[in-house]
């Protein structure tokens, strides 16, 4: 079914509409609502984390488009770049911003990071070679399917490794800003948000001159664009390769995009139970 959304409303519709009349009606439930969001990047966004079962229950409210173009609840691993795929931020991401919704409102996550794509695979037409896909092409054509059931509210980016090389960094910058005015422009949205995840930083791995570079530029972006948010990643823990984050600082990382999210769009805090 290309559009199980709909059908959710139109039971709901007339679930509704068959209640005893001698009862007293209630206030109408706000009406169902898809917020979407991309995920783009590389490998830390697609998630690398060990998947736990206690923490991976699904939620009715946080939906993720699957590689078969079809919605279905979120768990990890939400992506399917690579079959080592696991627990990245998104699905924490979805719960935390979907908590802060009014009621009956749905999260749509849209995976779309491949890893170990540089930033010049994020262009129109361009190839990433290691995984024979085209990250920038596929991740639109998945957006343009995604968006008949919602609106697309931001887009969370975590990609820089693979362009922190000396030959590399000096570039960043200028093609961060260059892919975040052509999202805008794609999605016809100019204040269109966009949350750019920093890389993990470990006591293990000093950082080089390129990487310092690139995350000086992720930084520099955040402050000199509009509706642009830079997402700590400190304090955060490897999974023992000290280059990608493990489950449960992927998930907190989710909640720190969320947060970022919250401040650029000034959604009200959640409310007291």
């Amino acid at each position: 079914m290309k559009h199980p959304l709909l059908i959710l409303l139109c039971i709901a519709a007339i679930a509704s509409s068959c209640a005893p009349a001698n009862e007293t009606p209630e206030a109408a439930p706000a009406p169902l609502v898809m917020d979407v969001f991309l995920l783009a990047g590389q490998s830390n966004m697609a998630g690398r984390g060990v998947v736990d079962a206690a923490e991976n229950q699904p939620d009715s409210r946080v939906l993720a488009f699957g590689k078969d173009g079809v919605w279905a609840s979120a768990v990890d691993p939400v992506h399917f770049d690579k079959p080592i795929a696991g627990v990245g931020p998104a699905r924490a991401f979805g719960i935390a911003v979907v908590d802060r919704l009014p009621p009956g409102a749905v999260v749509g996550l849209i995976p779309a990071a491949v890893g170990g794509s540089p930033i010049s695979a994020w262009r129109p037409g361009a190839r990433d070679q290691a995984t024979d896909s085209h990250p920038y092409d596929d991740a639109m054509r998945r957006l343009a399917q995604a968006r008949h059931d919602g609106e697309l509210r931001a887009v969370l980016w975590h990609q820089g490794e693979s362009d922190s090389k000396e030959a590399l960094a000096p570039l960043y910058k200028e093609r961060l800003a260059e892919l975040i005015a052509r999202f805008r422009e794609q999605s016809g949205n100019p204040e269109l948000p966009f949350l750019i995840g920093q890389m993990g930083r470990f006591p293990e791995k000093p950082w080089t001159e390129p990487w310092i570079e690139v995350d000086r530029a992720q930084r520099e972006l955040a402050v000199e664009l509009p509706f642009v948010a830079f997402v700590p990643s400190d304090g955060l823990t490897h999974k023992g390769d000290t280059l990608h984050f493990d489950a449960a600082s992927a998930r907190e990382l989710g909640r720190r995009y969320a947060e970022a999210y919250f401040r650029l769009t000034e959604l009200p805090p959640p409310t007291p139970e």
